[in-house]
Parts: C-alpha cells; structure tokens; sequence
C-alpha cells in the first residue's frame, strides 16, 4: 500500500528541489523527509531522485510519479474536505487564481466574504495575468474570462459583461468617430493575449450582425485590461474593456463609450476547474456562492 505522508514529502522535494527547503515548508527536519524519500524508494522499488552536492534530478521514474502523485494527493485531500465538511462546514485550503483587474474588484470582496462565512477554511489567492496550469500548481479553481479554448478543463459559466470602445474626451475631441468605418479607422489599443483582437461581430441597433475589423495597424498593445485603460486614459486612443472595468470612469467622464448604437459580443466570466468527475465540495460551494452575488 502507497504510503501518502511519504508520497507528500516526495512532491514537496520534487518541487522544492531540495530537502532542505521541503523538510522546512513541512515542518520537518531534513534527515526525517531523507529517510522518509529513501525508504518510499525501497517500497517502490525504483530510484525516484538523483542527489549530488549541488543539486537534485527526478530520475525518469521520479517524473512519472511526481505526476501521478500531485493528483493522488489532490484527490486525498479533496476526500478529507469533502468527508468533513459534510459534518463540520469546509475545510482545509482554497486555491484560487484570476486576473489582477476582476481578483480586485470582484473576485477578493467575494472572497473575503466567504472566508468569514466558512472561518474554518483557508484561502489562497493569485493574481496573474497568464493562465496557469491548476493541475501542476495545485489550483482548484481558475477565474477566466472572455472565450474559453483550453478543452483540458471544465467550466461552469458564473455570468455574462458587456465589452465597450472607450476613448478619452480629449482623443475624441481630435478624432470624432461617428460610424463603424471611423472607429475602424481609430487609432487602436490593442490586448496582446486575445485570439484575434482586430476582428470583432458586431450588432447593430435592429439585432443584424456585422464583421467588426480594425484597419489601421495598431502602435499600443498590452497584456492586460487595467494597462489599456491606463492607455486609453492619456489619450493614446480607443480601447475594447470590459464594462465592470470602466464603469467608474465612464460615469465620471474620464472616458467615453464610442458608437453606443452597435453592441460587441458579451463575454463570459467562468470558473474552471482540472476535474469534473469530482468536484470538491469547497469549490462547488464557492462557485454557487459567486454565481449568486455576481448575478
């Protein structure tokens, strides 16, 4: 039978990448989480890691296990939270990442919420504008937004935003758009991590659909929501945000929605999670939590 603790200690090394850094994140002395992997090695049969003076090497064996153990250990734990909370509320860790611009203003209030309702529970939040891997760095739940394309997850679609041009008054006052063919004219600020941020479909204000494609090559381009709003703020051109984002600046006149006649597609605020099959009751809970308070 696979021991867990030592499998444990095993993954904490192999992402470590040494003893003494993963006996300290335990709580444990180096020689304890030594015999522990040596002994895990004897059980097994095979030699999961290489150790030299500078350094340590999963063997071919120790990259195939590594991997397989992350998710054994996943789902242990996963089982624990699910057999308590049935009888004491949610326990253990909450791992849960998003976008800098939504974690901010949306995502940590309703965290902050939930952690007072479950204060059993621990929550560990990351902000990142790249996509991370749940699986390899042990999230339980991503909040993405947009188009999902990653077929390696499942999704539970939490609700919908509208996405608006923006532009300074100033900008605008230099360069009036006033039809789908002036705004595809407009100097562009561009999000760099969309599919294909030049082509849009577009409504117009009796339900038609129409191909939306910027025309003149962008000189701005970003990586994140909060970045173009910045741009488009100082005057540097239009910017496609989310209505959430600018709402604030567009009531205070900070900046303007262009062409109000036409509507782009809305978007999708899901939450994904690497396992369908089974879903921890800490994750269920707080994707039907955010549903509730976003909608």
């Amino acid at each position: 039978m696979l021991n867990l603790q030592r499998t444990a200690m095993f993954a904490a090394v192999a992402d470590a990448g040494s003893f003494t850094a993963a006996a300290e994140s335990m709580g444990l002395t180096k020689a304890v989480v030594s015999f522990n992997i040596r002994q895990l090695e004897d059980e097994l049969g095979v030699t999961l890691l290489l150790r030299s003076t500078r350094r340590l090497t999963l063997t071919e064996a120790g990259v195939l296990f590594h991997q397989r153990s992350v998710r054994l250990l996943q789902e242990a734990e996963r089982l624990q939270d699910d057999v308590r909370a049935n009888h004491a509320g949610l326990t253990g860790e909450l791992r849960i990442t998003t976008t800098p611009e939504y974690g901010s203003q949306v995502v940590v209030p309703l965290l902050a919420e939930f952690s007072q309702q479950h204060p059993e529970l621990r929550v560990r939040y990351v902000s990142s504008s790249q996509h991370a891997d749940l699986i390899s760095e042990r999230f339980d739940v991503a909040i993405r937004l947009g188009t999902l394309a990653d077929s390696r997850y499942h999704a539970a679609l939490i609700s919908n935003f509208t996405i608006l041009p923006v532009a300074a008054p100033g900008w605008l006052a230099n360069h009036p758009v006033g039809s789908l063919e002036h705004l595809a004219q407009a100097e562009w600020i561009v999000h760099e991590r969309l599919p294909s941020p030049l082509h849009w479909q577009v409504k117009d204000a009796d339900g038609n659909l129409v191909a939306f494609e910027i025309k003149k090559a962008p000189r701005l381009y970003a990586d994140s929501a909060q970045a173009l709003m910045a741009f488009a703020h100082a005057g540097c051109g239009v910017a496609l945000l989310p209505e959430w984002l600018v709402r604030n600046a567009l009531n205070s006149g900070v900046l303007v929605s262009l062409l109000p006649g036409y509507t782009f597609a809305q978007q999708g605020i899901y939450a994904v999670y690497p396992d369908a099959q089974h879903v921890p009751a800490k994750v269920r809970t707080f994707i039907d939590f955010m549903r509730a308070r976003v909608n």
